[in-house]
């Protein structure tokens, strides 16, 4: 029996969710359903995609992989039916000029790309990626249409515009065996002496150091890293811990070594990915289509001749 496209949902909203019992919530749904929609595609595809536990759920080695594939085939979907519903998007010509800071061009960048690429074929991308007091400055200066970019918490630019398109809170990435994992939530104090893999984009680390500070502590530093697939394999063999968003988390390294997550104990803001672009300054066809595509807009209605309605 072939999988559906419905199982394939309710994997996706596990592994983005953890567990079962929330995605069957954000579904609204029973457990029982996903369950069995879950126990039906890993015996159409004859190997486990999730490994269950008290906590939830973790994905193996070989759903990591497959989640890349189900995320792609239900983007493909989707955009099939946006195309078919009616050709407004594949008329619309023109530039896109566009930036990304770090962790939003390796974490969500690609997707937003592919899917703005099949909803607007005739639009030519050029995309650059930097920090993001670079990209305002960039846009403000009118050299980019729209960014990408993780807004530094609790700033905001008067010069941007900018609507949200992820959260992603923090957790401590752990290796394997580690003592803390007995625990649901960690609190950086019982880390206090255990070295720490700080990653150097997106003022993460710094999200980190502030933590510390309010604590008191000053845990040692492995390794400065401007490189999240480092932290990863620093962390699967034991050089150290970190605390990092969500949305970079994988429960492999590179090497094939497994990463455990857990949440923290401290409150520590959660970081947003949003678009953003110069604020007061129209939006061009393309920019609007754009918008429309991460989500944070209804599509624009192109008129002949390129004009938003």
């Amino acid at each position: 029996m072939a999988f559906s496209l419905r199982q394939l949902q309710y994997f996706v909203a596990v592994a983005e969710n953890g567990s079962v019992s929330s995605a069957a919530h954000i579904l609204s749904i029973s457990q029982s359903t996903v369950t069995e929609a879950l126990r039906e595609l890993e015996l159409d595809l004859g190997f486990k995609l999730l490994e269950r536990h008290a906590r939830g759920a973790d994905l193996t080695l070989k759903g990591h992989h497959f989640l890349r594939h189900a995320r792609k085939i239900l983007g493909d979907v989707a955009d099939a039916r946006r195309a078919l519903s009616g050709s407004e998007g594949a008329a619309l010509e023109g530039r896109l000029a566009l930036g990304v800071t770090p962790l939003v061009a390796g974490y969500v960048f690609s997707d937003l790309l592919a899917r703005f690429r099949r909803a607007f074929p005739g639009v030519a991308v050029e995309a650059v990626e930097d920090a993001g007091d670079y990209l305002e400055h960039l846009l403000v200066g009118g050299e980019l249409d729209v960014a990408v970019m993780v807004l530094p918490p609790g700033r905001r630019s008067a010069a941007l515009q900018t609507e949200p398109v992820q959260v992603s809170p923090y957790r401590v990435w752990m290796p394997l065996g580690h003592p803390a994992l007995a625990e649901e939530r960690v609190s950086l104090r019982d880390l206090a002496e255990e070295p720490h893999v700080l990653l150097t984009i997106d003022e993460i680390a710094e999200a980190s150091e502030i933590v510390w500070r309010r604590l008191g502590i000053r845990p040692p530093v492995a390794f400065r890293t401007r490189s999240v697939e480092a932290v990863r394999s620093l962390v699967a063999t034991g050089a150290g811990v970190a605390v990092l968003p969500d949305l970079a988390y994988r429960p492999w390294s590179l090497e094939g070594d497994k990463i455990e997550a857990r949440q923290l104990a401290e409150e520590l803001p959660a970081i947003e990915v949003a678009t953003a672009w110069r604020r007061g300054s129209p939006l061009s066809p393309a920019a609007a289509g754009f918008l429309s595509v991460a989500g944070t807009r209804q599509p624009a209605r192109i008129r002949h001749g390129g004009a938003i309605a």
